[in-house]
């Protein structure tokens, strides 16, 4: 019982830190990178679709995303989703066929403001794993009448030591992203 609490708090974490991971990847470096136009959701005939299942995307230079829709009509309304998303802060330029975006170099000033977002992130993962944390010692709690409060301890020492470690790996994680942001 005790070892199913501590396994199902464990898968949740480890999910936490991977979206955490997944969110640091999304801001840039002003490096071109796929993965930024991952959350873009174009209006395709009506129905939100992500970008990636519309068109291709290639890197041909260090600062610049090609994407070419398969389906030339769509090309418009994936300038306009692209547009909407003002947290990329990317003009495209569409020449009929493809859109070229060319990542604008990052001064000192917005590569801070990128710290900060990302620092914001890692507390909203560190939360969650506190959540995460907080529902596993109730379930845990639950079964004081079940099992000796000498195993419960045990329990909270183990989710303690598991929480840690999640922690931890977000820590460097952020460590990691702002080195690379703060990198010239």
């Amino acid at each position: 019982m005790i070892a199913d609490v501590l396994s199902d708090a464990t898968e949740r974490m480890g999910k936490s830190v991977d979206a955490a991971k997944e969110d640091f990847s999304e801001v840039r470096t002003g490096r071109a990178n796929p993965s930024l136009f991952a959350r873009v959701l174009v209006d395709y005939y009506g129905s939100p679709t992500p970008l990636q299942q519309l068109a291709s995307l290639q890197v041909p230079e260090a600062r610049v995303i090609l994407i070419q829709p398969f389906d030339k009509s769509a090309l418009k309304e994936i300038e306009k989703a692209i547009v909407a998303r003002a947290d990329l802060g990317v003009t495209p330029n569409n020449d009929g066929n493809i859109i070229r975006i060319t990542m604008p170099e990052l001064t000192e000033e917005r590569r801070k403001d990128y710290v900060k977002v990302v620092r914001g992130k890692a507390e909203e993962a560190r939360v969650s794993i506190r959540n995460i944390r907080r529902r596993a010692k109730d379930d845990l709690d639950a079964l004081k009448n079940e099992v000796g409060e000498d195993e419960i301890a045990r329990g909270e020492k183990e989710l303690d030591a598991l929480t840690k470690k999640h922690v931890d790996q977000i820590d460097d994680a952020l460590t990691r992203k702002e080195a690379e942001l703060l990198e010239v």
